[in-house]
């Protein structure tokens, strides 16, 4: 059992499987990318049907991305929903990534859906607003920093009383506030530049689809620091 109260890794999905016997599944990234020791946190994986705690026994909760979409609706999806709603009001500290970020948008009162430009894949520039400058996970970040996105749907409507902290050229909610202490953001502080090359090359004939360059894409992908230090500075403000 952990030794104090424990974060939450949310798992919605899975990584590839052929990725998953030497580099682990979503919830061992993001939680070597917080630095969690094995007894600093748990996992729930959502859509088998596992139990949801207490936000109350949690310091703080991470919902992974996904390959399913949001907009499926799916009951794992309207019930987990539902508790991110509850655990928000709670006041548990909390951060979506990509799939993540777009549930926690769809169930807080705003809506996801698929971009209308499609989809943005590899590595991009992200730009903090005005707003960052004030925020604790991401006052310390550059103006502009590198991130790895892959996704096709966004939060194409953010909740009420939300806070825009960063944007991209395709997407202009890359990451954003609710209240004091939940987060969203679309990009993905857990991908490394290896993880994020094995996306552009499994989404080639969608990319050319769309009128990019698949090759070009995958030579231009590079590691993120500053991106993937996030993850730390959601858990140093869980434990804190």
């Amino acid at each position: 059992m952990p030794s104090s109260r424990p974060i939450l890794v949310l798992k919605t999905g899975s990584t590839f499987d052929h990725l998953i016997p030497a580099r682990g599944d979503f919830e061992h990234w993001t939680a070597r990318g917080m630095g969690l020791a094995p007894d600093q946190w748990i996992c729930a994986d959502v859509r088998r049907g596992d139990p949801l705690p207490d936000p109350a026994i949690l310091t703080g909760c991470v919902i992974t991305g996904s390959h399913d979409m949001v907009t499926d609706d799916a009951d794992w999806m309207l019930t987990t929903g539902r508790w991110l709603a509850g655990a928000v009001d709670a006041g548990l500290p909390m951060l979506g990534i990509c799939f993540g970020h777009q549930l926690m948008a769809h169930a807080l009162g705003g809506r996801a859906d698929y971009h209308p430009d499609g989809p943005e894949i590899g590595t991009v520039p992200v730009t903090l607003t005005h707003e960052a400058a004030r925020d604790p996970l991401f006052s310390s970040l550059p103006p502009v920093f590198a991130a790895h996105v892959t996704h096709s749907q966004t939060a194409s409507v953010l909740p009420p009383a939300c806070v825009v902290l960063a944007a991209s050229d395709h997407d202009r909610h890359q990451a954003f506030r609710l209240g004091r202490h939940a987060w969203g953001v679309q990009f993905h502080p857990e991908f490394d530049a290896e993880a994020t090359r094995h996306y552009v090359t499994a989404q080639a004939a969608k990319i050319a689809a769309h009128g990019n360059d698949p090759d070009a894409l995958r030579d231009s992908v590079r590691e993120t620091p500053e991106s993937a230090d996030l993850l730390r500075r959601f858990a140093a403000y869980c434990l804190a």
